[in-house]
């Protein structure tokens, strides 16, 4: 297996077959000047890649199908066939094909990523619904990934150049958070967030701030007594061993800017955390989960079947994914320079920068 400090291979899930999945893949590796910073390995078929390479005329996509990582083309990209089959393809259409597809994918790609036979995953849009089955009973990647790694706990952390986001809950109904909001979790969620700022992301003191659950964060008991009773006792807990403040008051925390003086901010539920972030983030955003051994990132959006095989996708967002997978593999393996200093390390988005210009 190559160095992977050196040029990482990095895998790519399909998503649904009939989201824009395939759309982000070719027109993210397109050009071979990514080939610079990573060894693509697509998990998907030829069949499904030329389907939607025909849909975008205006780009030159060149790939390499293989069908095991002992033939990896280094100076293409590799489509690893996960299914010889025809499967039917209808962009935009929520059905049992496009889940059953992008399951398969996915398997493949975790597989490999627990072998050692690539660096990074980077996993692109699935349905939540439709993806179900006896294999995946769960609300996304990232609870598929915490059972899969066999870990007590992750978090979906939302990473971009000026703020960071982890979450509590993620999928939960709003009806049912508060009895997810538990001192065990708040302390669990922060330890893991404290260790992948330094570990994934070269921060060595990293100053987390936590939100109140409910509005003014409780007015201490007078709307809620989560924040007395649960989340204050676990931020004085996680004092001990951290830089943790707070709560804060969701609605203002944001709205004042609040967020630029710490390295991550740790939301109570996901439209809590996921809503200014998407709002506010400079760049474009991704998910990562935090927790894992392993380095997995996916684009910060959906499968989006309203455009799908229309090409209009943007695919910012899961180029910044397959940039923070290079990035996060770098610092993880230990470059000292880049954790005690972040602001002067290289990283994959400042050499795409650079081939840009």
């Amino acid at each position: 297996m190559q160095n992977e400090l050196q040029k990482p291979i990095i895998g790519f899930t399909c998503g649904d077959l009939n989201g824009i999945g395939i759309e982000l893949i070719i027109k993210s590796l397109h050009d071979n000047r990514i080939l610079e910073i990573c060894t693509p390995v697509v998990f998907a078929s030829n069949k499904v890649v030329n389907f939607y390479r025909k849909s975008l005329p205006e780009i030159n996509f060149v790939f390499t199908s293989c069908k095991d990582f002992n033939r990896l083309n280094n100076k293409q990209v590799n489509v690893l066939n996960c299914w010889e089959e025809e499967v039917a393809i209808n962009p935009g259409e929520l059905n049992e094909t496009g889940g059953k597809y992008a399951l398969i994918s996915l398997q493949q790609g975790v597989e490999a990523l627990k072998k050692g036979q690539i660096h990074a995953l980077v996993t692109a849009p699935i349905h939540k619904k439709n993806i179900q089955s006896n294999n995946f009973k769960h609300s996304g990647h990232t609870p598929y990934l915490k059972e899969f790694f066999g870990v007590n706990d992750v978090v979906m952390l939302l990473v971009a150049e000026n703020m960071k986001v982890g979450l509590v809950t993620e999928h939960v109904p709003i009806a049912e958070v508060a009895k997810h909001i538990t001192k065990e979790k708040i302390i669990s969620k922060l330890n893991i967030i404290k260790n992948s700022l330094q570990k994934d992301f070269g921060i060595d003191k990293p100053r987390i701030a936590v939100l109140g659950l409910n509005p003014h964060s409780g007015d201490e008991g007078l709307i809620g007594n989560e924040e007395e009773q649960i989340i204050k006792p676990a931020i004085k807990e996680a004092k001990q061993n951290m830089m943790v403040f707070g709560p804060y008051s969701a609605d203002a925390f944001f709205a004042r800017g609040q967020h630029e003086r710490f390295d991550a901010v740790l939301a109570m539920y996901h439209d809590q955390g996921l809503i200014p972030f998407k709002s506010m983030a400079i760049g474009e955003g991704i998910n990562y989960t935090a927790g894992l051994q392993v380095v997995r990132t996916s684009p910060d959006h959906g499968t989006a079947f309203d455009i799908a095989g229309k090409g209009q996708a943007d695919e910012s967002s899961f180029l910044s994914a397959i940039y923070y997978a290079v990035d996060i593999i770098r610092i993880k393996n230990g470059y000292a320079e880049m954790r005690q200093n972040p602001l002067k390390k290289i990283s994959a988005r400042m050499i795409a920068n650079a081939i840009d210009e």
